[in-house]
């Protein structure tokens, strides 16, 4: 049996349609904090299950019988995730970890990462970790702004990273979760190009069929939407991450996606195609 946590999110949603489209269905639960919420997004076949990461002991009948845990870090008590899942009996947990914690190890977030990828390597359970680089799907942070005002506002506008799709970090963890010689092992995963936010505004406007202005704004000006969303500390590193304090290890496109997967990674063109109906 295989657990999925962030069952509706963007790369738990895609796992679950790849497991599903292999015929795994009967062997796989989505966890969910909210089971009428996830039910038109599960693939049908898969048990939906309702527990909260943040409190572990909710977790304890979605665990039963599990083999193997999807895990995404951050998302909940991970410390005592890991601790119910090896008394549960996990054997195998793929961990989504973040490509800063090699990086960025500086980075209190990444530092937070590092840990839970730590306290995974000394459960005694086996462990696969994904360090994905920056998310595709971070764009839908401009959504409002597009559609309203065909208008994107970013710091950092020429700075090219290469943005990975959530669907490649989902087809590697697939691989981790059903095929052999993915125990112990590391995966940094990239996208195919770097591609700035002004790039990126273009492909939204290509596929929209209108034009979608990128303005450049300044640090300051940035920072106060992040930290209200999201906290002061995580939003200076985010904004770090974006531009302030990129490094050669940051900008590197890897070709990890295609050496697990078999199959190349997906640009962002791709991502913006597929999710375009988010922005109009």
């Amino acid at each position: 049996m295989i657990l999925v946590t962030g069952a509706t999110g963007n790369i738990g949603r895609e796992l679950l349609r790849q497991l599903h489209a292999d015929g795994l269905a009967p062997g796989v639960r989505a966890l969910t904090r909210d089971a009428g919420r996830a039910g038109p997004v599960v693939p049908e076949g898969v048990a939906v299950v309702e527990g909260d990461p943040g409190r572990v002991e909710t977790l304890e009948p979605a665990l039963a019988g599990v083999r193997s845990l999807f895990l995404l870090a951050g998302v909940g008590a991970d410390a005592s995730i890991l601790d119910a899942a090896r008394s549960a009996g996990v054997e195998h947990v793929v961990l989504v970890s973040s490509i800063t914690v090699g990086t960025h190890p500086h980075l209190g977030p990444a530092r937070a990462n590092a840990a839970v990828e730590r306290r995974l390597r000394e459960s005694g359970m086996a462990w696969t970790v994904l360090r994905p680089t920056q998310f595709a799907s971070n764009t839908l942070w401009w959504a409002e702004s597009v559609r309203e005002e065909s208008l994107v506002r970013v710091p950092y506008a020429e700075t090219g990273l290469p943005t990975v799709h959530p669907a490649d970090i989902a087809s590697v963890a697939r691989a981790a979760l059903t095929g052999p010689g993915h125990r112990g092992q590391t995966y940094s995963l990239t996208g195919p190009e770097r591609i700035t936010p002004r790039q990126q505004a273009g492909e939204l406007g290509r596929v929209l069929g209108r034009e979608v202005a990128c303005v450049g704004i300044g640090r300051e000006e940035a920072y106060g939407p992040l930290a209200a969303m999201m906290g002061a500390e995580v939003a200076d590193s985010v904004l770090d991450l974006m531009g302030g304090d990129v490094n050669d290890a940051l900008l590197a496109v890897r070709d990890t996606v295609a050496q697990v997967t078999g199959s190349p990674a997906r640009p962002y063109r791709r991502w913006a195609e597929e999710n375009a109906d988010a922005f109009r």
